[in-house]
């Protein structure tokens, strides 16, 4: 008997856009300054977490809070079969037109941060999964929706679910935090501090970036009166993509400069605001190793290091500073590097050390990349779902620069929810998902899960 999908969602699209925007508004940043044992990642992320685990109470499914670092959601029994999606999202940022965690809708498109990134995708599986249940089409597969609440900044809460509490891997699974039609490759993501002993004449001190995984879109810098500054600051700006304010103070003044944040996976979309303070600050002060440090790194790709790699299958390397300080002679700038298959990064470690321009530290973490045969049965089932749900047999399926939780688990694949040619602002102002993209993608994760359960 086929299935219509579609049509068993419709029933659940009211409740799911009110309940999608009722978790938005729910600010779960990591917050350093309300972690506790009880609550890993901070009061929001906590707040976040619980709503799920109570919405799924609610529905009679079986909830396991996992210490407060991932909630999750199970029914069944059999072959498992794994959703992984998170609560946490990325700071606000820049200029916004809509509530952050207002989850308005307008023109059939809702705003807030969570939107895409992860909130959305999360609740369209928690729908999947319950249209699933309460239509009698979970039998002889169990399905675990897992909810994480740290992958935005280190994936804790998958390494405590695996490796602390020893849940099971699944036999399949995908993470909704992607894009259609699917991915099959990850490039690898590393984090590393380029540290710099270095006076900056004039300068008291540097904050930028709100997070390592995107550009910095807002830098501040706190600096000693000088009366050619606003002169310099004019003529350095007619010619750089990025903007300024200057703030006079009474006993120091500030500049502030405007960039664009975009993902740290595509730093290429993004003007970089505090490598562009940085450049500025050394053309005035005549510093040409801070000219050099911020010309280098505004290149992405990492050509003027001469560590540009590039993959057959996973592409180029991006290094993208998420976060710059700077005080009392020391800076240091936080580095968001992704790499493909061919490149190693020790070596990529060894030779920025010996470029001459500061001290580099991995911090003995090199995250491998990601990458599976497209014959999989389980990528060739995804792939079939989605082109047979949405007519799409056009789009191909894809590697990206982006990490997600696809490498904390095994057999796993990220699946959706970005649709193709849909530019969804996700770690930019405006984050938002169109209405009639997070039903539609109800049904095919339904679709998904149910025929991943018949799958030998």
């Amino acid at each position: 008997m086929k299935i219509d999908f579609e049509k068993l969602l419709v029933k659940y699209q009211d409740e799911s856009i009110k309940k999608l925007q009722e978790w938005i508004k729910i600010d779960s940043v990591y917050d350093e300054t309300t972690k506790t044992q009880e609550m890993p990642f901070g009061k929001g992320v906590f707040n976040a977490l619980d709503y799920i685990a109570k919405l799924a109470l609610e529905n009679g499914f079986n909830v396991d809070r996992c210490d407060n670092y991932c909630t999750e959601i199970s029914f069944g029994e059999g072959d498992l079969i794994s959703i992984y999606a998170h609560a946490d999202v990325v700071p606000i940022s820049g200029n916004w037109h809509h509530e952050p965690f207002g989850g308005e809708i307008e023109d059939d498109i809702m705003y807030g941060r969570g939107t895409s990134d992860d909130k959305g995708p999360a609740m369209a599986a928690f729908y999947a999964l319950k249209a699933l249940k309460e239509n009698d089409l979970i039998k002889g597969y169990k399905v675990c929706l897992v909810i994480g609440g740290n992958e935005e900044s280190g994936s804790q809460c998958l390494e405590h679910y695996f490796h602390t509490l020893h849940k099971p891997y699944p036999k399949y699974g995908f993470t909704p935090d992607a894009e259609f039609p699917l991915i099959y490759g990850e490039k690898g993501i590393t984090g590393y501090s380029h540290d710099l002993d270095i006076v900056i004449n004039k300068v008291i001190s540097i904050k930028a970036g709100v997070a390592s995984n995107s550009v910095i879109d807002e830098a501040h810098c706190i600096i000693q009166k000088d009366i050619n500054l606003i002169s310099a600051l004019e003529t350095f700006f007619a010619c750089s993509d990025a903007k300024y304010q200057f703030v006079t103070g009474k006993e120091y003044d500030e500049i502030i400069v405007y960039g664009k944040s975009s993902h740290g996976s595509t730093p290429y979309f993004g003007v970089n605001a505090g490598l562009h303070l940085l450049k500025f600050l050394g053309w005035f002060t005549n510093n040409t190793d801070l000219m050099e440090l911020a010309d280098c790194y505004l290149e992405p790709t990492g050509r003027k290091f001469d560590l540009y790699f590039e993959g057959k299958y996973l592409h180029e390397t991006t290094y993208n500073v998420g976060l710059i300080s700077y005080e009392q002679g020391k800076l240091e700038l936080i580095v968001n590097f992704r790499y493909p298959e061919n490149c190693d990064p020790r070596i990529v470690e060894k030779k920025l050390n010996e470029f001459g321009l500061g001290k580099v530290d991995f911090h003995g973490y090199y995250g491998d990349y990601l990458l599976f045969n497209p014959e999989l049965p389980m990528i060739k089932t995804l792939l079939k779902v989605y082109q047979e749900e949405t007519g799409d047999e056009e789009t191909p399926i894809m590697t990206i620069g982006g990490g997600t939780y696809a490498r904390e688990s095994k057999n796993t694949i990220a699946f959706g929810s970005a649709f193709p040619h849909r530019d969804d602002k996700i770690h930019s102002p405006d984050e938002n998902i169109h209405i009639c993209d997070y039903l539609k993608s109800q049904s095919i994760y339904a679709r998904a899960i149910y025929e991943l359960g018949k799958l030998d």
